[in-house]
C-alpha cells in the first residue's frame, strides 16, 4: 500500500502529539496517511507494550491514518545499528511517501533526537539503489521535521483549527501516558493537564503568528522554492 505522507515517532504518543491536527487534515482531505512507530515505549512508567500498541491504533484510526505500523526496536535503543536502519528504509520504500514526517532534531527526550538522525538517514538510503532492502529504491520529494517536547522557528505552519478536536481525541486514546487509572501507576511530566496544556499552548502560539486559532509548525532544512514575491503565487 502506497500512501502520500509518512509520520514516523519514537514513540506511539509522539506523532499525535506533534503532527496530530495535520495529518487529521490531511487524511480528511482525502490524502493517504501512514504512520509508524519505532518502539513499544517500553520503558514508559506506565502502560505496558500491548496497551500502547491498541492505544496507537485507535489513535491512529481516530486520525484517518490508512495503515499505523511498529517497527519494534528497543526503546531506549535507537541507534541507528544496521537492523535497524534497514528497517526504517524497507518501511519507506514499501509505502512510497511522497513527505516523510520525522521528529525535529532538538528534543529533550534522547530518544526523539536519536530517532530523527536515524530517520534523515533512512531517508537518505532509501533513494540509493545500491542500498539493499526488500524493497526497490525509493526517494520522497521531502523530508518534515514536526515537534514534541521542544520548539523552534518554524519554517512554516500548518492551519489546524477545523481539525483540532480530532487531535485532541486521538490524544485521548493514549490514556495509559496521559490519564493512566490503573493501581501502580506513577505521576510523570505526561499526566494531568499540565503537558496537554503546553501543547495546545504552542499549537496557539503558531496558531496567533498566522492569524488562526491552532496551526502546527514544519521544520524543513532546504530553502523553499518559489516563482516570485506575491504571496498568492507559488
Amino acid at each position: 500500500m502506497a500512501v502520500e505522507i509518512l509520520a514516523f515517532g519514537a514513540h506511539p504518543d509522539d506523532i499525535e502529539i506533534g503532527l496530530g491536527g495535520c495529518l487529521a487534515r490531511h487524511a480528511a482531505e482525502g490524502h493517504k496517511v501512514g504512520l509508524c512507530d519505532l518502539t513499544a515505549g517500553e520503558l514508559g512508567s506506565n502502560g505496558t507494550p500491548d496497551e500502547r500498541r491498541a492505544e496507537a491504533a485507535a489513535a491512529g484510526s481516530v486520525l484517518g491514518a490508512v495503515t499505523r505500523e511498529n517497527l519494534g526496536w528497543p526503546d531506549g535503543g535507537i541507534t541507528g545499528a544496521p537492523d535497524q536502519l534497514r528497517s526504517a528504509v524497507d518501511c519507506i520504500r514499501r509505502l512510497r511517501p511522497r513527505t516523510v514526517a520525522i521528529p525535529y532534531w532538538q528534543d529533550r527526550h534522547p530518544d526523539h533526537a536519536a530517532a530523527s538522525q536515524v530517520l534523515v538517514t533512512a531517508c537518505h538510503r532509501s533513494g540509493l539503489r545500491r542500498f539493499e532492502t526488500d524493497h526497490e529504491a525509493w526517494r520522497p520529494d521531502w523530508v518534515c521535521y514536526y515537534f514534541i517536547n521542544d520548539a523552534a522557528p518554524a519554517s512554516f505552519v500548518v492551519d489546524v483549527s477545523s481539525w483540532y478536536e480530532i487531535k485532541r481525541a486521538a490524544l485521548d486514546c493514549h490514556r495509559s501516558q496521559f490519564a493512566p487509572a490503573e493501581a501502580g501507576s506513577v505521576t510523570t511530566r505526561l499526566v494531568g493537564a499540565g503537558f496537554r496544556q503546553l501543547v495546545e499552548s504552542r499549537d496557539a502560539q503558531f496558531g496567533a503568528l498566522a492569524g488562526v486559532a491552532f496551526a502546527e509548525g514544519i521544520v524543513i532544512r532546504e530553502p523553499l522554492l518559489r516563482s516570485g514575491l506575491l504571496k498568492g503565487v507559488r
